[in-house]
């Protein structure tokens, strides 16, 4: 797909840093905030699944958490920042960009910051969206054995793409939708670009995941949708249920044949949830 809504990366200052910013769609439109996971800067927010969100009549912001991409980084294994931190920087950017309140979507780990939003920071959340997360309760089932290889040496960028493909291989958990060439196209992209990929491998690891100030997934009142693989090896289907019961009124998207990733035969499918999911109806 050529992109035809993008407004360009900005760099914008941020709660006292630099943040890698891209919009997508008409600013008048609802806002929908895309929050990455762990170690992901904005472009494992396909472009293209970008243009389409936008397509349907709304306003997409991705970015680059601090340590990814284009935006600040730490030396690696000593970010001096907390996960609240990050957490703030999802409000910071709204506040940048003038939005009031945001239909935020949060991916994995970052699903922390989506509690936290949800619960303190309620008026700043039009709808919250999780997708692969978990609640972290004690009785889920574990993670399958991923097949991960040894850390590269992150002098090597091409040994650096190969532990990223084989880092996505793994997440996949055997989804017949893995396509490789595309993941190793857009390793070395972000590899690239990046401004230092070995803070990128380690810093958001290297913190603590913090919760609400009160509260918990109970008190969430945002409306509410959870989106989740059936293949995810990482956080299996039962985490994804967990955070739909735990939320009053939550609703579950299970995307046959994904994995703790977001395929693109699944677009269609997660596309129009989440659509209907901001216009205020269930999906």
């Amino acid at each position: 797909m050529t992109s035809h809504q993008s407004h360009g990366e900005q760099l914008l200052d941020i709660n006292g840093v630099e943040l890698c910013v891209e919009r997508f769609g008409d600013p008048a439109a609802p806002a929908i905030v895309l929050v990455a996971g762990a170690a992901a800067s904005m472009l494992w927010w396909d472009a293209d699944l970008c243009e389409q969100i936008a397509g349907r009549g709304r306003y997409v912001i991705r970015y680059d958490h601090r340590d990814t991409g284009r935006s600040t980084s730490y030396p690696p294994g000593q970010p001096t920042y907390s996960f609240n931190d990050l957490t703030l920087d999802v409000l910071g950017v709204q506040d940048a960009l003038d939005i009031e309140r945001a239909h935020v979507v949060c991916q994995s780990m970052f699903g922390g910051s989506g509690l936290i939003l949800g619960v303190d920071h309620p008026d700043r959340v039009a709808s919250l969206t999780f997708v692969s997360t978990s609640t972290g309760a004690d009785d889920l089932p574990p993670p399958s054995d991923l097949a991960m290889p040894a850390e590269p040496d992150s002098s090597d960028a091409a040994a650096v793409v190969e532990y990223v493909v084989a880092g996505a291989r793994a997440f996949a958990g055997g989804s017949p939708y893995f396509d490789e060439a595309a993941i190793r196209a857009l390793a070395e992209r972000d590899v690239a670009r990046a401004r230092n990929y070995a803070s990128t491998l380690a810093n958001h690891y290297a913190i603590e995941p913090d919760g609400p100030a009160r509260g918990g997934f109970g008190d969430i009142a945002a409306p509410t949708l959870v989106v989740h693989g059936d293949h995810d090896p990482f956080l299996p289907l039962p985490h994804g249920e967990a955070v739909r019961d735990a939320i009053p009124g939550a609703e579950l998207l299970v995307l046959k044949g994904a994995g703790h990733d977001l395929p693109k035969p699944v677009w269609d499918d997660f596309v129009s949830a989440l659509v209907r999911h901001t216009e205020g109806a269930r999906p």
